[in-house]
């Protein structure tokens, strides 16, 4: 029990200073699925370039209030060692949509994809969101004091397997993303424009995800 409340005390976000022994002030699942929704309205009603730069604004609006959360949550530091993987694996859903929202931002201004490849790989950063989101929901139910009853080692033994596969999930997004750079690459190659397809994504090592 002593362990239980160890790790919610940890996802307690200091939104107002102050902590409140709940999942967090802000449900991390709610900011991820926010930008769930601005995806899939990205596939489902853009069809041309104009229209999808447009529809991508509200995106980077929700990213951009889900990123004081993560931002905050990196600063609390005085964590137990079993919630250190609950703050990490909330983190990796930051990252996550960090990742989608700086990277595709950069792609809609690439010339090399079409709206319509552009969609697809709108839908492709939708499917790897809501798999990680649902993980994190996971994650959510068995933290939650008023959940299911289980011992302090099953519930742990779940927010481990949450945290490894939610890196995976965040390993997935960034070979993703460096699988379509490298297509716009190799289209670039073949019409001599790589310096510009470089100086827009920058090269691997400039690329933090």
């Amino acid at each position: 029990m002593k362990s239980k409340i160890l790790v919610l005390c940890c996802l307690c976000l200091l939104c107002a200073g102050k902590a409140n022994a709940q999942w967090v002030v802000t449900d991390p699942t709610n900011l991820a699925q926010g930008i769930i929704n601005a995806a899939k309205n990205i596939t489902q009603t853009t069809t041309t370039a104009k229209n999808m730069i447009s529809n991508f604004k509200e995106t980077v609006k929700i990213y951009e209030q889900g990123k004081k959360y993560y931002d905050a949550l990196k600063q609390v530091n005085n964590i137990v060692k079993d919630g250190i993987k609950v703050k990490n694996t909330i983190l990796m859903v930051g990252e996550i949509s960090d990742i989608y929202v700086t990277s595709f931002q950069l792609m809609l201004r690439d010339e090399n994809f079409t709206p319509e490849e552009l969609s697809a790989i709108a839908f492709g950063y939708t499917k790897l969101l809501e798999e990680s989101n649902d993980l994190l929901k996971e994650m959510k139910d068995v933290v939650n004091i008023t959940t299911l009853q289980m011992t302090d080692k099953e519930r742990m033994d779940v927010v481990d397997r949450c945290y490894n596969s939610m890196k995976r999930y965040r390993n997935m997004v960034s070979y993703y993303t460096n699988k379509n750079i490298s297509v716009s690459y190799l289209r670039a190659r073949k019409k001599n424009d790589v310096s510009r397809v470089m100086s827009l994504y920058g090269n691997a090592n400039e690329r933090y995800w």
